[in-house]
C-alpha cells in the first residue's frame, strides 16, 4: 500500500472526510506546475493558469497595492470557506486591517474583504455559482468576477442572507468603482487582456 491508499482507507475508516486530508491527498499527486487546484463543496478542480489569467490577476494586485500592503494580499492560496469542504484558492484576496492567520498559518475567511475571480472555462460555473453563494455566507464585502472571454467584469457587493443584493457589469476600458465599498479605490480595466 502507498502512503495515500493508506490515508484514504483511514478516512473511509473514521467516516470524516476533512479539507486537510484532501489537501494531503493532493500534495502526494503529481500535479503540474502552475495549476490552480481548489475544492468546491467537497470536489476537487483543477485547471491550468494561461498566460491572460496570470495578466489581469498580476494588475488587480499592482493596482490593490495602493491600498493593501503586500502581506494583506494573496493569490492562489488556501482559504477554507464555510459550507460543506470549501478550500478556496481564490486569485486575488484582500485582508482587512485587523487580519490574522490562523494557528496553521492561514487566512481566515472572516478577514476577507474583497475577492477577484478570473474565470476559466472549465471553472466559470463555480466562480458565477457555489463560490458566489459562499462569498456572500461568508460576507465577503466585495466580490469582482472578470471574464476575459466575454471582456467584461461582474461586480457583487452588498452580501445579505448569503447572496449578494447589487450586481454590476463592467466591460473591459471601463472603471470598476469601488470608492463606496470596504476597497475605497477604482480599478482599471483598459489593461486586461482578452481571450
Amino acid at each position: 500500500m502507498t502512503v495515500l491508499e493508506d490515508r484514504i482507507e483511514m478516512a473511509d475508516d473514521s467516516g470524516e472526510l476533512t479539507l486537510d486530508v484532501m489537501f494531503e491527498w493532493l500534495e502526494k499527486m503529481p500535479i503540474p506546475e502552475g495549476t490552480k487546484v481548489e475544492i468546491v463543496g467537497g470536489n476537487i478542480f483543477m485547471s491550468p493558469q494561461r498566460q491572460t489569467h496570470w495578466e489581469i490577476i498580476l494588475d488587480i494586485v499592482e493596482q490593490l497595492r495602493a491600498k493593501y500592503p503586500r502581506k494583506r494580499l494573496a493569490s492562489n492560496v488556501r482559504i477554507d470557506f464555510p459550507g460543506h469542504l470549501n478550500g478556496f484558492a481564490c486569485d486575488v484576496a484582500a485582508m482587512t486591517d485587523r487580519s490574522v492567520k490562523d494557528s496553521k498559518g492561514r487566512w481566515r475567511y472572516q478577514d476577507v474583504e474583497f475577492v477577484a475571480e478570473v474565470i476559466s472555462k472549465d471553472t466559470a460555473a463555480n466562480d458565477y455559482g457555489p463560490k458566489k453563494l459562499t462569498y456572500a455566507l461568508a460576507e465577503v464585502a466585495v466580490y469582482l468576477i472578470v471574464d476575459p472571454y466575454q471582456g467584461r467584469c461582474r461586480l457583487f457587493t452588498r452580501p445579505k442572507d448569503g447572496d449578494y443584493a447589487t450586481e454590476t457589469k463592467i466591460a473591459f476600458g471601463d472603471i470598476v468603482d469601488l470608492t463606496d465599498t470596504v476597497v475605497g479605490l477604482t480599478l482599471k480595466t483598459d489593461g486586461f487582456p482578452r481571450d
